[in-house]
């Protein structure tokens, strides 16, 4: 076999636990269960941050927040960074993108001060090339639907009033369209990145499927606990972020959501359909992942924010047709969004990428289990977008203090914030994240393990190499050893 093609799928705010194989009551996902039965799926998969922007710049340069320092949807992207794209044009691929990426570009990189990137962070990421561009106005969609009739102002409405239309126009539909026409017409290896937006909200399933699934019948969310965190509170106060406080709209909402799930999953029923059309699923590697979660009403709130883990727990599935040995394993250990890049790379047999602070899937991928894997999962939020921006002054770091991490382990997880401050969950005993420990015997070896966490994922491009006898350790990139 030669070189196989790659499909890194991402889903915009996909839940971990949205997926008829991992034991939701109600959901159906004929496909991407297929997917899993077929690879491996990663059933404590999480995200490192959030929003989009933050997210996806973790997933795309496999580095936590801490390093790569994309806070915000607006944060430049450090040019300095490898990345996916980039990575697979060394591997000899040219990287097309079907959606977006959402990652800003880094302003010393631009000339020109007018230059309209510096007014926007849904820049396509570096080594891209653009199969659709469906980045903020979604142009290309909404020209299509006025082909068509269906005259729409901008993306925002079109995206509303998407039940009022055949699931067939839907933009899923129209990404899905793009990528099966493209992947038909490559007569060589290739690697394609679609980026759905859904199931991001707004909370609005296209055609049918806003009607596939009945309010009555959905678990109820978690609801908030009693004493709550500041930030918390803060967020149950935006109403952009508080869920609706009658029960029946929640559920409505939650239903619509549910049927984005599954629109997006019958969209992936027809790649995989195209792949064995085009004899080609024996040949490609699927990765499946989001960029973060969504809360859908847990702890009172919606969309993705906080500390909670429904806004970081996210779908994962991998699939390598040439290892087979793993299929249809369900991994309980944790794995995180910075994996995927040095997965990738383990997986085309390429140099993964130093700055890497994820590791390589590949152990279970082939069915087995790393010698050595991490017992915890970490996210991190920063909230300095929100916060009014003070001028230049060099002794005002405080929105340097508008963060947050989190380490989440089996059976607690410890919460450590910007301004010092510190919140602890007994998951062991309530995993509704309501039950608070404070217990120094439990408590300070959790924090101690994100002291650990932190000074063991420093920037590594150069810490692994020496100025001696012609060079020692891991040179920067292979080819240097050229």
């Amino acid at each position: 076999m030669g070189r196989p093609n790659v499909l890194l799928i991402t889903l915009d705010q996909y839940r971990g636990d949205s997926l008829s194989c991992a034991g939701h009551p109600v959901v159906r996902t004929p496909h991407l269960d297929a997917l899993a039965a077929d690879g491996v799926r990663l059933a404590n998969h999480f995200a490192q941050a959030a929003p989009c922007a933050p997210g996806r710049a973790a997933l795309y340069t496999g580095t936590y927040q801490m390093t790569n320092r994309v806070v915000a949807n607006g944060t430049p992207l450090d040019d300095r960074f490898d990345n996916v794209a980039r990575f697979a044009r060394r591997a000899g691929y040219r990287p097309t993108l079907f959606g977006y990426t959402d990652q800003g570009v880094d302003p010393r990189t631009v000339d020109d001060r007018n230059d309209p990137r510096l007014s926007d962070y849904e820049g396509v990421l570096p080594g891209f090339d653009l199969g659709l561009d469906l980045r903020g106005s979604a142009e290309p969609w909404l020209s299509w639907l006025g082909d068509l009739g269906h005259d729409l102002p901008d993306a925002e409405r079109a995206l509303v009033t998407e039940p009022d239309r055949p699931a067939e126009l839907s933009q899923s539909a129209f990404l899905t369209d793009h990528l099966l026409d493209w992947m038909a017409r490559q007569d060589e290896p290739w690697f394609a990145h679609a980026s759905y937006l859904r199931p991001h909200p707004p909370y609005r399933a296209a055609g049918h499927w806003s009607t596939a699934y009945d309010p009555a019948e959905l678990p109820a969310p978690v609801p908030a606990g009693e004493d709550l965190h500041a930030i918390h509170r803060a967020l149950l106060a935006n109403p952009r972020s508080a869920a609706p406080t009658d029960s029946a709209r929640m559920a409505r909402w939650q239903a619509q959501y549910y049927g984005m799930c599954s629109e997006v999953d019958h969209q992936l029923g027809r790649v995989w359909a195209e792949l064995r059309r085009l004899e080609q699923w024996s040949d490609t590697i699927v990765i499946v992942t989001a960029d973060h979660g969504e809360q859908l009403g847990d702890q009172g709130l919606i969309e993705k924010a906080g500390f909670f883990e429904s806004s970081y727990h996210v779908v994962g599935i991998v699939r390598d047709p040439r290892r087979p040995d793993g299929a249809g394993t369900v991994v309980d250990d944790f794995t995180e969004n910075v994996d995927i890049l040095p997965t990738i790379a383990h997986l085309l047999d390429e140099e993964i990428p130093l700055q890497s602070d994820g590791h390589p899937l590949t152990p279970f991928v082939d069915g087995d289990r790393p010698p050595r894997w991490r017992d915890s999962a970490h996210w991190e939020w920063d909230w300095r977008d929100s916060m009014p921006w003070t001028a230049d002054d060099p002794w005002d770091r405080s929105l340097d203090r508008c963060n947050l991490a989190t380490l989440r382990t089996r059976t607690h997880a410890y919460v450590q914030f910007g301004n010092g401050s510190w919140r602890c969950f007994d998951l062991a005993a309530d995993p509704t994240w309501r039950t608070e420990v404070d217990d120094p015997a439990v408590v300070l070896p959790l924090a101690q393990a994100m002291i650990d966490w932190r000074s063991t994922n420093l920037d590594r491009n150069l810490t692994g190499f020496l100025l001696r006898d012609g060079g020692v350790g891991r040179w920067p990139f292979a080819s240097a050893q050229q």
